[in-house]
């Protein structure tokens, strides 16, 4: 069983599995908002399709892998009110300790969480998905089958045409080349690493559907829009994006 801490400080509670690794985080007074900066890039799935500001709703069908402390989870049920929202954890505790300490939505016709093995659930015969995000760590930050090639096929497989995945790979701002060149093998070459974040999770994302090049412009009148929509402010990861000199020619490009 994971090991469970929780703690507060200045109106922030945390959870972690036993060290001093943050496993998730909750603005006591606003537990629907994305408090770390890394789920809010887990996000930017959401600038590169019409989603909840434009006239198609997208997404209709989100699917996260590890449940943490429920934010990336509670997010998208209460934000994107168009989307059936699936999360697969491991571990009841950690599904425990997220209902009664961080407000976890409980389960209606938009919102289940399973508890099953993610990397089991995703190889599994399973309804695809519009958007899946995957952020499964144990207490040693290890992530197992979670970033193989294999897994990142089924992943594929899960995903409708369109679809968009975003992992976590945590941690590796130095470290994440193998991961994502596995990610970018599973999906044919369309997976992006965004600029790390404060605390040093990358984000990768992976398409499949029709190519996507964005400039830099649109991106952020889609930001505008989706902050309006959402509360969710993806203008600073636009920012890293382009200081980072990850885009070519300010186009994003996937």
């Amino acid at each position: 069983m994971t090991p469970i801490d929780i703690r507060e400080e200045d109106g922030i509670r945390y959870l972690h599995f036993g060290s001093d690794w943050v496993q998730g985080a909750m603005r006591i007074r606003r537990p629907f908002d994305l408090h770390l900066e890394y789920t809010r890039d887990m996000m930017a799935g959401l600038l590169l399709r019409e989603g909840v500001a434009q006239a198609r709703k997208w997404p209709r069908s989100v699917l996260l892998v590890g449940l943490g402390a429920g934010s990336l989870s509670k997010f998208c049920y209460a934000r994107l009110p168009d989307a059936r929202v699936t999360t697969v954890e491991i571990d009841d505790a950690v599904w425990a300790a997220a209902s009664f300490h961080f407000k976890l939505p409980a389960p209606d016709a938009r919102f289940c969480v399973r508890i099953e093995d993610g990397a089991d659930y995703l190889c599994g015969q399973r309804p695809k998905f519009d958007y899946i995000l995957i952020d499964g760590y144990d207490e040693h930050a290890r992530v197992g089958r979670l970033e193989s090639e294999a897994f990142y096929q089924a992943c594929r497989a899960r995903l409708k045409d369109g679809g968009i995945l975003a992992a976590n790979l945590f941690g590796r701002a130095r470290q994440y080349a193998a991961p994502l060149g596995r990610l970018a093998a599973a999906f044919e070459g369309r997976a992006l690493a965004l600029p790390p974040s404060e605390g040093g999770n990358v984000i990768a994302l992976a398409t499949t559907g029709n190519a996507i090049a964005l400039a830099l412009p649109e991106l952020k009148a889609r930001a505008v829009a989706l902050k309006a929509a959402t509360g969710l402010d993806l203008r600073p990861l636009l920012k890293r994006l382009a200081e980072s000199g990850t885009l070519d020619d300010a186009t994003l490009r996937l």
